[in-house]
């Protein structure tokens, strides 16, 4: 355990923001089944869904929570696999 003031206060913060990073990435997974589920359903459902998880990846990135180009990856990949599940299911 540190005994210097502010590395106790750093390790506050640092804990308080892995708490924070860890819910944001665990929402980012939790959209992204949810959107690729909702492809089966309905277009408009589907398309809502969509929105939402490239709106919380975005959010992500723009946090720092992940890399912009991390986020970027992972709304083209989201995209083409929505894509190829909908052409499938057609």
């Amino acid at each position: 355990m540190a005994n210097i003031k502010s590395q106790i206060k750093r390790n506050r913060t640092n804990e308080e923001r892995r708490v924070r990073n860890k819910a944001a990435r665990s929402e980012i997974k939790t959209r992204v089944k949810v959107a690729m589920t909702a492809t089966a359903g309905s277009p408009e459902d589907a398309a809502a869904a969509l929105r939402t998880a490239i709106k919380r990846i975005d959010k992500a990135a723009a946090k720092g929570i992940i890399h912009k180009n991390q986020a970027a990856n992972r709304k083209s990949r989201l995209m083409r696999r929505i894509a190829r599940q909908t052409a499938a299911s057609a």
